[in-house]
């Protein structure tokens, strides 16, 4: 008797026309609503339905600095891997170029302003030293004797 297997996969997508915005684990992360609050706040929501509407624009910019170093076409194609099946809007180049000049840098801005900070709570074991938060500076170099009096 041979057995077989069934792989079931669920996806969850922003509601309304456009559900194919969904990005994976950033959507984690930054959540549908806090995009559309974001959105909200800055006053750059599109004011009439676009193919590529304002939470899909800004998911995709953020995708962007994730990949900066792959073609818009790749990084839509990332933000989109996993809704294969689903008749998913397929934008020029030119359209994706436009859609983030007019969504603009406001909502990305107050998204950093609103997650940015530390991660460790005050009480978590090792997040403090001595009452103050440890920072890593990479890739600079402090001299503690320049300029010194006597220093060679």
């Amino acid at each position: 008797m041979q057995e077989k297997s069934v792989i079931v996969r669920t996806i969850e997508a922003a509601g309304g026309v456009h559900a194919p915005g969904h990005v994976g684990e950033l959507t984690e992360i930054v959540d549908f609503a806090l995009v559309d609050a974001v959105l909200e706040e800055t006053g750059t929501r599109e004011r009439r339905l676009r193919r590529l509407p304002s939470p899909v624009v800004v998911y995709f910019a953020l995708v962007l600095g994730l990949f900066e170093h792959d073609s818009y076409r790749t990084v839509r194609g990332k933000l989109v891997a996993g809704l294969e099946g689903l008749a998913l809007v397929r934008p020029s180049v030119s359209s994706l170029s436009r859609a983030r000049r007019w969504t603009g840098v406001a909502p990305l801005r107050r998204l950093f302003e609103t997650l940015a900070g530390p991660v460790a709570a005050r009480g978590q074991a090792d997040a403090f030293s001595r009452g103050l938060r440890p920072v890593a500076v990479n890739g600079t170099r402090w001299s503690a004797g320049a300029g010194r009096a006597g220093a060679a």
